[in-house]
């Protein structure tokens, strides 16, 4: 798994670990992690040229440390100041000393860009000065970020304005949210972590699941399981408009690893689903858990709310999306008690939820979840470039997913998230593990679907069962997860 935390936590770490070490030493182990990524990146040290754009903090002096070494293995180092006189002496006294010179601009000819501009405590964008450095990287050179790209917030992953684009980006001790959560992550590239020894609490603000993790979640029948105690998952979806809403939804479910999905909706989308899955049982009738909304069409809430309570009687789950989003009261959903609830909406459908425009919830993606999760009391599935899923209060960690594609941008993907979700929710596992499990699959069966191509949503849900049996059968290594 891995664990992202907030700069107050990766700053307190780094106090109580340099209280402990010679003076500039963990700079020093930070520069040499820097300087081993590059490397590799170059091939060929001997020979290469490299640009390092120096801030006036902390990521400056990494920047620097890291061109000295590259330096005295004959690479061309230049280094190009935001501010001189107050870049970090030692290390801009090491660069030189190895070889390294200092120019105004960035040269047109050169391999590598090191962006040491801001460190994780920056807020905001690029102010102009460091924009118009950034500005000046010539096209096709390989951008590397030092902890972060320069101009994204490390928290949350908000980009306020003029940002570093990376090819990749070398984080040190931890992972910082920002790095996992659009539009930020976006901007990172691909993501190394290098150790530098940090002792961290459990107190972490996002996690991304893993193969190992989601193996360990997976639902598995034993000799003793039959349809009932495998789960049953009841899909209350499509409409005469949308009867295909229903067919993703259920096909979701049964690739989902519940014991049975029964449907309930109107005659006609209940025969486009038995003409495509006559496996499914069709009718009211006792599950463990609920899917309600995907193609219900406009003027069904008081059906939906009626779901909702009957389901908090029964002491049954429900996962509500789409349609069933709709006018939903968060009394009703605070007032359910501790039975679960998982909400999966789409930017759009979160703004209507909290009264905001999209584009607010788009570019602070990790603020909107938690405030959904806090005013409807409800675990949340933020459907996007990047999928979040927070626990009931949007308090503690935030699942990030890391899979999928950006085909996956496609009508009835989500229908298909929602049955697969609530299959594992009737299979026991809770709304949190169950989005997030959901999210994971759905995203790795979309690659394995497209390979790279338009894929459609029933080819998303065809292909879980192969995205199943990878979780499973990887074994030690780089995660398939990872691209």
């Amino acid at each position: 798994m891995r664990t992202a935390y907030s700069v107050e936590t990766v700053r307190a770490a780094e106090r109580e670990l340099m209280a402990r070490l010679p003076e500039g030493a963990l700079m020093q182990r930070a520069a040499a992690g820097l300087a081993a990524v590059c490397a590799g990146l170059l091939g060929r040290v001997y020979g290469a040229r490299v640009a390092l754009l120096v801030g006036t903090g902390d990521n400056g002096g990494d920047a620097l440390y890291a061109g000295a070494r590259l330096a005295r293995r004959g690479a061309g180092v230049t280094a190009v100041l935001l501010d001189p006189e107050r870049a970090h002496a030692g290390a801009l006294a090491a660069l030189r000393a190895a070889g390294g010179r200092v120019e105004a601009r960035v040269p047109q000819r050169v391999d590598l860009v090191v962006d040491g501009l801001l460190g994780i405590g920056g807020r905001g964008g690029l102010r102009p000065a460091a924009a118009a450095l950034v500005a000046g990287v010539p096209k096709g050179a390989t951008v590397v970020a030092v902890d972060l790209p320069s101009g994204v917030d490390a928290d949350t992953g908000e980009v306020a304005g003029e940002a570093v684009r990376a090819d990749v980006t070398v984080t040190f001790g931890a992972y910082k949210p920002g790095l996992l959560i659009d539009p930020g992550a976006a901007r990172a590239g691909v993501v190394r972590l290098v150790d530098i020894g940090l002792e961290l609490p459990d107190a972490a603000e996002a996690r991304a699941l893993q193969h190992a993790d989601v193996g360990a979640l997976l639902p598995v029948p034993t000799a003793e399981s039959d349809k009932y105690r495998r789960g049953v998952v009841g899909v209350v979806a499509g409409s005469a408009q949308y009867p295909g809403a229903a067919v993703l939804s259920v096909a979701g479910a049964l690739r989902g690893g519940a014991g049975a999905v029964r449907y309930v909706g109107p005659a006609q989308a209940a025969q486009a689903v038995l003409a495509r899955y006559p496996e499914t049982l069709v009718g009211r009738g006792r599950v463990q858990a609920w899917v309600v909304g995907p193609g219900l069409g406009a003027g069904r809430e008081d059906e939906v709310a009626e779901l909702l309570a009957s389901a908090a009687v029964d002491g049954v789950p429900v996962l509500v999306d789409a349609d069933g989003l709709r006018g939903l009261d968060p009394g009703a959903l605070r007032a359910r008690g501790p039975h679960p609830v998982l909400l999966t909406p789409h930017a759009g459908e979160a703004a209507a939820l909290l009264g905001v425009g999209r584009e607010e919830v788009e570019g602070a993606r990790l603020a909107a979840v938690r405030k959904l999760a806090a005013r409807y009391r409800a675990a949340v599935l933020l459907k996007g470039s990047t999928t979040l899923v927070a626990g009931p209060g949007g308090v503690g960690a935030v699942r990030v997913n890391p899979t999928g594609t950006p085909w996956l941008a496609t009508a009835g993907s989500g229908d298909v998230l929602s049955g697969l979700a609530g299959s594992l929710l009737a299979a026991g596992l809770g709304a949190v593990d169950a989005g997030s499990v959901a999210a994971y699959l759905h995203g790795l069966a979309a690659r394995r679907a497209g390979r790279g191509a338009p894929v459609l949503a029933q080819e998303v849900a065809e292909a879980v069962p192969g995205a199943w049996r990878d979780v499973h059968s990887t074994g030690p290594g780089r995660d398939p997860a990872d691209g």
